[in-house]
């Protein structure tokens, strides 16, 4: 779901940016000395995921785990994922470094959003409302992402609309896998260390 280098305009690219800043601004107040470990482990697990990708014309497909990065890190998931497509673009040159801050916003910003709006549901005793809450922490940010990669792109320019179009589908596969992911992962924390997926608010 990387948008690629020389693709996007310069505004969406400093819009971009700025609301990227903002989140990890946001972000790294939110993470404490203990959670740096989780910090490190999560952004090793985004980074070696996103390695495993399809190309699509500009952009690319994979899997991403948004979701469950935050459910686990709260705001945090803005550093997480910015340290994760940094070490991308810096070593195989994925994504790039000038479009870093639209990439960051495009996959950080559902997650903590969806994690924020969920959180309690995955904490519920309820079994089933858990799982359901879980399937759907996982797979929405990937959907919501993949309309904020569409969006960036359409105003970039009309050349990009059908492209725009062809990502947000190829990318539903995606979702399912990400969702029943997030879902198993869910179900295990619940049961091993299940303070690990404490509420987050927005």
């Amino acid at each position: 779901m990387h948008i690629s280098e020389g693709v996007l305009s310069l505004p969406v690219l400093a819009t971009g940016g700025l609301l990227a800043l903002g989140g990890l601004y946001k972000g790294l107040k939110a993470i404490h000395e203990e959670d740096m470990p989780k910090a490190a482990i999560l952004a090793a697990v985004f980074f070696t995921a996103s390695l495993i990708h399809v190309n699509i014309g500009p952009s690319s497909t994979h899997l991403v785990l948004s979701g469950l990065i935050g459910l686990i890190m709260g705001w945090a998931a803005f550093p997480v994922i910015f340290l994760g497509l940094l070490l991308q673009g810096v070593l195989f040159n994925f994504g790039g470094i000038t479009t870093l801050g639209i990439n960051t916003f495009n996959m950080a910003a559902p997650a903590v959003l969806v994690s924020a709006l969920f959180n309690r549901l995955v904490n519920s005793p309820n079994y089933v409302l858990a799982s359901i809450a879980g399937f759907i922490t996982g797979s929405l940010p990937i959907v919501i992402s993949a309309i904020l990669v569409g969006l960036s792109l359409a105003l970039t320019g009309e050349r990009f609309i059908t492209m725009a179009y062809a990502i947000f589908l190829s990318n539903l596969p995606i979702v399912l896998i990400e969702g029943f992911v997030c879902l198993f992962c869910v179900q295990f924390l619940k049961k091993v260390r299940p303070a690990i997926l404490r509420p987050q608010t927005v």
